[in-house]
């Protein structure tokens, strides 16, 4: 660009159109790994919550038995 009249050589409209370009690709790219992070954060939670479900349902079994056995235990 020449500083002293403001205006724009081919060469600077080049560079410009250049970095915009990159820009929209970069833009593109984190939209992508967003929408990507967006969905392994649905899986994981998903998968969390199913994890938290068996979790609760061994240990419910595991108190089960230990008052089962406790029982066995008092009457003999």
């Amino acid at each position: 660009m020449d500083s002293d009249n403001k205006t724009y050589s081919e060469s600077d409209l080049q560079k410009l159109e250049t970095q915009i370009d990159a820009l929209i690709d970069t833009v593109k790219q984190l939209k992508q790994e967003n929408t990507s992070l967006r969905h392994q954060q649905d899986q994981l939670v998903s998968e969390r919550s199913q994890l938290i479900e068996k979790t609760e349902l061994a240990r419910n079994r595991v108190e089960a038995m230990i008052t089962r056995l406790r029982s066995l235990e008092l009457n003999t």
